[in-house]
């Protein structure tokens, strides 16, 4: 009972627990900045396509490629971290981060971009599974809770408001350059980040010494693994041929076989990964929880701001303040779903899916035949639950999939949470784009429609998760 009420417990090797609602903060400042650039980008497009003349094979590199690097990065990531020291890691990943946002904005050239994408990417899978194993180290019980309803606030807010942040951005630097703007203003915030996190944040404690070598092997296998899984998906409007699917099956055969690898390894060393998390219940269904959930989450904002800009003429601007909704819902739910999580658990996370499913289905009842009024109007109270629910899942989710991670483990376990959450993603917006795209073509350029099946199949796949999460009740009830 002490170590549910007292964070002192926590592994922090002498730190000041004063401090760590400070740390937690920089921690947070740092996510916001790295996840905000999968979406944020989006808006920026057609500017970056005019000033430096990008072929559409450029612009998809450009999107993609940061999320492809971003979930190769995130378990090794956080392996290093839990053997070096997660300031050490934060601190390296915000830095490098900072410097390719600089590139990326000095960019002259589509070559010159993409390059500068990809290792911002690599950057961001190196800053974001420290923030959730400090949680785990600097948090218990109840508090613990609320540092994951910030962090799901974070996360829900920066993927949601990408779109209007870039907008305003543009609008304030420009057609031509203001997508550079996009970029330079991590800089900032990332060089105060790195300094704060010198200050603020626990090194690691004086005598933890971990000699053993972070498993290149694993390392490779999963690299290889998840990049054959994520390309198809991420380019699979610029990749015509259907050969591209056999990259999929390709690279579970490697997912297994890192999985071998890692539990003859674990024998002999520390691992990259260790399986046994997956014996945990909590772990296992809250992963799946999130690779499914992310599938449909991440799609909605793709499809509709396609179908606000180039379906229905609205600016960068308009379609951002249109997703807003969502994102206040999603924020004010995640704080209050960190602080209840431990008295409701998994059956908190079903209500949330449930909303979620609701508010997505309500949109497309709002926009049924022909909407006569303003779209945005026309989808801010559905949005709005949808966003309420959003936020009583992700942050209670994560809050309960890691509780009975060990914490030397805590970022690795994250991290591989999180590459659930980027294959996901991944996997979600090719499916949903894939019926948007094609339904635009078969009745002949309704948009409307269009979004309207889309909507429908992210609402489908939302409510799978919603069956994994029931699965967890139950099983957990009759155990019990």
């Amino acid at each position: 009972m002490s170590a549910d009420r007292s964070p002192a417990t926590a592994d922090t090797g002498g730190y000041d627990d004063r401090r760590r609602w400070k740390a937690l903060g920089v921690g947070l400042v740092a996510s916001f900045m790295t996840l905000l650039d999968v979406s944020i980008v989006n808006v920026a497009v057609p500017s970056m396509d005019r000033a430096l003349h990008a072929t559409p094979s450029d612009l998809q590199w450009v999107l993609s490629g940061y999320a492809l690097t971003f979930g190769l990065m995130l378990v090794p990531a956080g392996r290093f971290g839990d053997a070096r020291g997660r300031r050490n890691a934060f601190m390296l990943g915000v830095t490098l981060f900072t410097i390719t946002s600089a590139l990326a904005g000095l960019a002259r050239s589509p070559e010159g971009l993409i390059a500068a994408r990809l290792l911002q990417g690599a950057a961001a899978g190196i800053v974001n599974p420290q923030v959730s194993g400090l949680i785990q180290q600097l948090f218990r019980g109840a508090e613990r809770g609320r540092a994951f309803g910030l962090l799901g606030a974070t996360i829900g807010i920066s993927t949601a408001v990408g779109p209007l942040l870039g907008g305003l951005l543009i609008q304030l630097g420009g057609e031509q350059h203001g997508w550079r703007w996009v970029f330079f203003v991590n800089i900032p915030v990332g060089i105060v980040a790195v300094l704060l996190a010198w200050r603020l944040l626990p090194a690691r404690p004086t005598g933890q010494q971990d000699r053993h070598r972070l498993d290149p092997v694993g390392v490779l296998l999963l690299g290889v693994g998840v990049t054959m899984v994520l390309l198809p998906l991420v380019q699979r409007e610029q990749w015509h041929t259907p050969w591209k699917w056999a990259l999929v099956p390709a690279g579970l055969a490697f997912l297994v076989g890192f999985g071998l690898w890692e539990r003859w390894y674990a024998r002999r060393r520390t691992p990259l990964f260790d399986l046994r998390l997956f014996r945990l219940r909590s772990y296992t269904l809250g992963s799946l929880i999130a690779l499914v959930y992310f599938g449909g989450f991440t799609a909605i904002f793709f499809i509709f701001t396609l179908y606000l800009q180039i379906g229905l003429g609205y600016s960068a601007l308009i379609a951002g303040l249109a997703i807003t909704p969502f994102a206040l819902g999603s924020a004010v739910a995640s704080a209050l779903g960190g602080r209840i999580v431990n008295r409701f658990g998994r059956p908190l996370v079903a209500i949330g899916l449930v909303a979620v499913v609701v508010g997505l289905v309500a949109t497309v009842w709002v926009l049924r035949g022909s909407p006569s009024g303003s779209v945005p109007l026309l989808t801010a109270g559905p949005l709005l639950v949808a966003g309420l629910g959003s936020g009583l899942v992700i942050a209670p989710n994560q809050t309960l999939t890691l509780s009975e991670v060990p914490v030397p483990q805590a970022g690795s376990g994250a991290g591989m949470l999180q590459t659930g959450q980027r294959i996901g993603s991944a996997a979600g917006i090719a499916a949903v784009g894939a019926l948007f795209f094609s339904s635009l073509a078969s009745s002949r350029g309704d948009w409307a429609a269009a979004f309207r099946y889309s909507l429908l199949l992210a609402a489908g796949i939302i409510a799978l998760a919603l069956v994994a999460a029931l699965v967890d009740i139950f099983a957990g009830r009759r155990r019990g």
